[in-house]
């Protein structure tokens, strides 16, 4: 799957959550395509009509073009006759009946790289919760996007250097991102992202785990960051942990592993496939 698809797709999924979490009847939203300065409108929930399905809205003109250009939300209680955005879309958002409308943008490494709509075909104020909602729905598409492309960038590194001492860099590269990437997996709340970011984690060992390990998400949580170089305390911090919680697990997965230090650990992780 292409990014461009990817996105779409995440952008799918909280398109439906922003509705859920807002009654809003109508959300919509799309991709800043590749290599040029517009929005395409792919994904619709809650439309009547196919007026705004496959609309490129140019970044600056009209309400998501503006939230574009602007890289914050934008919002407007009567779209068509709103002083504060251009009316290149006019038509397209009158067929759909559509009156108050807001447009959040999806930004990654600050760059725009979508735009959420939710709106309303009564003009009258959007709420900060309702605000919040859509905000909030577009930083899971941030996240997601964030994940993915990090995963890709993994993978791809992991390809053999001729060189022994980039080789070398790199193998440290990818301990120190599968500890980052380990730590972010329990934060994430789409099930289904969340496993397919530790499915990378798996493809970034390099190996089938052996069997009989047995060791929990956690534990090998707590490895992965001390495989990295981190001491108790930053590994506390990273996974959201007290320093005395990641003791327990660091010697658990010791006892599991038949080890009696944090080096001996890893390694024991590492030969068991379960560590890069």
């Amino acid at each position: 799957m292409t990014s461009d698809a990817s996105a779409a797709v995440d952008i799918r999924g909280a398109l439906l959550r922003l509705r859920r979490a807002t009654g809003l009847p109508v959300a919509f939203g799309g991709v800043v395509e590749s290599g040029r300065p517009r929005v395409r409108i792919t994904e619709l929930s809650g439309t009547t009509t196919l007026a705004l399905s496959a609309l490129a809205v140019t970044s600056g003109n009209g309400l998501g073009g503006k939230a574009v250009a602007l890289a914050r939300p934008c919002a407007v209680t009567d779209y068509s006759s709103s002083r504060h955005i251009s009316h290149e879309y006019d038509v397209p958002v009158a067929a759909e009946g559509l009156r108050s409308v807001l447009a959040v943008p999806v930004v990654v490494r600050r760059r725009v790289r979508g735009v959420l709509y939710g709106a309303l075909r009564t003009a009258q104020p959007l709420g900060d919760r309702t605000l919040s909602a859509a905000v909030e729905a577009a930083r899971d598409v941030e996240q997601a996007l964030v994940v993915r492309e990090e995963a890709r960038g993994l993978l791809a590194a992991v390809r053999p250097a001729a060189d022994p001492h980039a080789a070398g860099v790199v193998r440290e590269q990818v301990r120190e991102a599968h500890a980052a990437l380990r730590a972010l997996a329990p934060r994430i709340t789409d099930p289904a992202l969340r496993a397919e970011l530790l499915d990378a984690c798996a493809l970034l060992t390099g190996a089938t785990p052996a069997c009989g390990v047995g060791l929990a998400p956690r534990e090998l949580d707590v490895l992965a960051c001390v495989a990295a170089g981190a001491t108790n305390a930053t590994a506390a911090a990273r996974l959201g942990l007290s320093p005395e919680t990641v003791k327990g697990y660091l010697r658990s997965a010791m006892r599991k592993l038949g080890a009696h230090t944090r080096g001996e650990a890893v390694a024991a992780a590492r030969r068991a496939g379960v560590l890069p």
